[in-house]
């Protein structure tokens, strides 16, 4: 009977002890490993409020901006919510719109380099300018968010491997070849494609940069430009913020046959939080509105304000479908099962979107998909993944490559007479 009664104490001690929580398990992970976010567009934002005249902006709180804007909208990002949403590392993104001609996105893309440069010497005990892996991690370690310069569009460099060696120079590290309209000599996603691709000077642009050690971007461009570009590249690509176009059939994610070609170039593609890329259903409405919008315009010719009040009713009648953290991690679920956990990473797409899924709303919320990550089953080293590590990989990789072609000119086109 004795030997009876000390069953339950023995199981009790032999009992493991409790295992983690879910927002434990992503805590420990984003501790070990902060969030490197692929896309911030905090940069056009300085653009558009400022005039990017920021000695008077403040940027340890942006929640009062919404005013300010023509939109309403308060910024997605600022320092406290960076920390709060444990962020190690940013790259920031130097948009200038696609519908500016070649010669003026190349000054406004200086321009957009500048400012985000002199955001970073504003707050040096916050922010740290990083070129390179090691800048990344000397910044870390100095309890700073390492800060690094995104172009996005080809058209910054204005068809010239000349501009784009000397804006890698001044900082820029990645480079996204399109924005939403086709350059001279790529394919974006969501224009009429021109070039089946990428051109024979499109793929010299991939060689240059990969000589040079400055990431290709793919995000953005059509699907034969994705392949085309992995045909030419030495060095890993990114999607710095595009989602998977198996579960949302926008033509700025990334199909699977592209994600299958990832493990064998070592890329990654950086799921972004873009809602209408995320919901399969909100796609389908602003497809629907669009439709509704031009229905409209056509049987209401010359009369904009019966068009606006027959799209107000439109718009109560139908609401805007909402996307959520669950849907953000469905993407990353189909990354993984398609090319792998080395292949993710994370681009909010902050201050570049409107609004942001459900949960997500501005960049404090990083943990929370974290921990909903957790909850479906992936581990803390598989979380380091995501967040940090694959993204650190990469760079590494694209450092790699450029050492080894140390010898190799750089590749010269004519100019024009």
């Amino acid at each position: 009977m004795k030997k009876l009664a000390l069953l339950p104490l023995i199981a009790l001690l032999a009992t493991p002890l409790a295992a983690e929580t879910p927002e434990e398990t992503a805590a420990e992970a984003l501790e070990n490993a902060p969030i490197w976010d692929g896309h911030n567009d905090v940069p056009i934002q300085l653009r558009g409020r400022f005039g990017n005249m920021i000695g008077e902006f403040d940027f340890e709180d942006t929640t009062d901006t919404g005013p300010e804007h023509s939109s309403g909208r308060t910024m997605h990002t600022d320092l406290e919510r960076l920390r709060a949403g444990k962020v190690g590392a940013q790259w920031w993104s130097v948009y200038v719109s696609a519908s500016l001609s070649e010669p003026q996105a190349v000054q406004a893309v200086i321009e957009q380099i500048d400012v985000t440069k002199r955001l970073i010497g504003k707050y040096p005990d916050d922010l740290q300018l990083a070129l390179t892996a090691d800048d990344v991690e000397a910044a870390m370690r100095g309890g700073k968010i390492a800060s690094l310069l995104g172009m996005e569009g080809g058209h910054s460099i204005g068809s010239s491997l000349a501009i784009l060696r000397q804006t890698y120079e001044i900082g820029a590290r990645y480079m996204t070849l399109t924005h939403s309209k086709n350059t001279p000599w790529a394919d974006s996603a969501t224009d009429t494609p021109e070039h089946d691709g990428l051109t024979d000077f499109g793929k010299d642009v991939v060689r240059e940069m990969n000589r040079i050690g400055m990431l290709v971007d793919l995000s953005h461009v059509s699907e034969a430009a994705m392949h085309d570009a992995l045909d030419v590249a030495k060095a890993p690509v990114i999607f710095s913020h595009s989602s998977a176009r198996a579960i949302n059939g926008h033509a700025r994610n990334v199909p699977d046959g592209v994600l299958k070609r990832l493990p064998a170039n070592g890329g990654i593609i950086m799921v972004t939080f873009v809602p209408g890329f995320l919901s399969e259903p909100a796609r389908e409405w602003n497809a629907n509105r669009s439709a509704e919008e031009a229905r409209l315009k056509a049987l209401w010719q010359g009369q904009p304000i019966e068009v606006t009040k027959r799209m107000e009713e439109w718009d109560e009648a139908n609401p805007l479908p909402k996307a959520g953290i669950s849907d953000t991690a469905d993407h990353i679920d189909h990354v993984r099962n398609v090319a792998g956990i080395d292949s993710i990473g994370i681009g909010g797409d902050y201050d570049g979107i409107p609004f942001a899924p459900d949960g997500l709303e501005d960049v404090s919320t990083y943990p929370a998909l974290f921990t909903e990550l957790a909850r479906r089953g992936y581990t803390k080293s598989q979380l380091e993944q995501i967040s940090f590590g694959n993204m650190m990989r990469v760079m590494r990789a694209a450092e790699a490559y450029k050492a080894s072609v140390s010898d190799m000119a750089p590749i010269e086109t004519p100019v024009p007479n």
